[in-house]
């Protein structure tokens, strides 16, 4: 009994329409003190609302469990996307019910407006559902669920809590797998985004003949299996395959920057995992090497069956320094680990010429017993200024600044393209489609 009492006082909450009904009340007693004919009023008033209340209290109450609910998470979330978390409520009670349902999510998201307002009918469920976009790898705490539910009467309201707390993980960017894959298969990943990249050339080891589709290459069409078969006939050219792919991260204080809450790193860590699901589809073999001040980690290039899920627990816990890169160890290690020719894409970040210029010695290095691809990010708050008409002489200034480090950008491509290192400049957000679009090309001209 005294445990029935504490849930009582605690989970009762007084709502406005019991507000408003005592208000009335008080309205009424203020008149019949002006008008004594209708003394009688307020107090059966009183009295109907007193037993009103207890005719809520005992509806809300009078079951133990009268609501039920759980939260439906997956078992890890992808970072930097969009992640369904649903909860599913069913009523137990033997009338319809009003319920306000605020879910407890993680500190992480900062998000107070959780909440939800439905109605069930008797024995009535439902499943509803919100997004829920993680921008940091980790351990991700989830609460209770607390429930608040009203009767038809809505004079009170009930506090459950159900659910349990859980820890959900937040892992790199595994829904870009999905995403990408059939396209990388169809050949068609360059159609995607807002830069189309032209394929150039084809592997020569033949494979079959097959009927022509629309975004085959016109120049290997079979001109006497298409008499033959009086429709359009192809060629098709298998890549080579068995190839070494390694994804290089610069782990340096240059990758901390932020951009849509999402650091380069993340960035650089989701490109990175889709990038090896697809060298992996292409039958090639994938590789990762992280470096900073200090050697991270190193997984050689392999393409057995586990090989993918290995490199996502490592770039699970990768995390950024507050120290510059130590290229001389990034080239014992990649000399050490990488020991035939192989592809290295090294995700990094430039501001500047002369930062760029402190570690071509050892990139160049790199690319004599390499095939080498720098990726480094476009600043697209310096493009947002260039592009910005200036309107007063601080504009102007700003106008001109920005134009000089995108200029600059630029310059470093050239830079590296001089010396034999190709190099990808791409904004934040199109780093992956970008970086899969240049492994391909890479592949059809035989690059390596």
């Amino acid at each position: 009994m005294k445990r029935f009492f504490q849930n009582f006082y605690v989970n009762l909450f007084l709502t406005g329409r019991l507000f408003a009904a005592l208000g009335t009340v008080s309205v009424l007693y203020l008149l019949a003190f002006f008008f004594p004919a209708i003394d009688f009023l307020p107090t059966i008033g009183l009295y109907a609302l007193l037993l009103l209340l207890a005719i809520d209290v005992f509806l809300l109450y009078r079951q133990r469990e009268g609501i039920y609910a759980h939260r439906r998470t997956p078992e890890r979330l992808s970072n930097g996307d969009d992640n369904e978390i649903s909860i599913y409520i069913e009523s137990r009670y033997r009338f319809p019910v009003q319920v306000g349902i605020i879910d407890e999510v993680p500190v992480q998201f900062q998000r107070r407006d959780i909440g939800f307002q439905t109605r069930l009918p008797i024995g009535g469920s439902k499943i509803l559902a919100y997004q829920l976009r993680p921008v940091k790898r980790g351990e991700y705490a989830f609460g209770r669920i607390r429930l608040y539910v009203k009767s038809p009467l809505a004079l009170i309201e009930r506090r459950f809590t159900a659910g349990n707390p859980e820890i959900v993980p937040v892992y790199p960017s595994f829904t870009q797998l999905r995403k990408y894959e059939l396209m990388a298969v169809s050949q068609r990943l360059s159609d995607y985004g807002s830069k189309r990249i032209r394929r150039v050339g084809h592997s020569m080891e033949f494979d079959q003949i097959k009927q022509y589709v629309p975004g085959d290459d016109y120049r290997t069409l079979n001109w006497k299996a298409t008499a033959r078969q009086g429709q359009l006939m192809v060629n098709a050219y298998t890549d080579e395959r068995s190839q070494s792919i390694y994804c290089v991260l610069d782990k340096s204080r240059a990758m901390r920057m932020p951009f849509h809450a999402l650091s380069l790193l993340d960035y650089a860590i989701n490109a990175s995992l889709a990038l090896s699901k697809v060298v992996m589809l292409k039958e090639d073999k994938a590789g990762l090497i992280t470096i900073s001040d200090r050697k991270g980690a190193v997984i050689p290039a392999d393409r057995k069956a586990g090989q993918l899920g290995r490199i996502m627990e490592v770039l699970y816990k990768e995390k950024t320094r507050y120290l510059e890169t130590n290229m001389e160890l990034l080239y014992t290690t990649i000399r050490q680990t990488a020991k035939q020719r192989s592809l290295l894409v090294f995700f990094t970040n430039f501001e500047s010429m002369s930062g760029m210029k402190r570690q071509l010695p050892i990139l160049k290095r790199i690319a004599k017993f390499h095939a080498l691809v720098v990726v480094f990010f476009e600043n697209t708050e310096l493009t947002r200024l260039t592009n910005k008409p200036a309107a007063d002489v601080e504009e102007i200034y700003l106008h001109t600044i920005a134009s000089k480090f995108a200029y600059e950008k630029k310059q470093i491509v050239r830079e590296l393209n001089l010396h034999g290192i190709q190099a990808v400049l791409t904004p934040p957000e199109d780093l992956t489609v970008h970086t899969i679009n240049k492994y391909l090309a890479i592949k059809a001209r035989q690059y390596l």
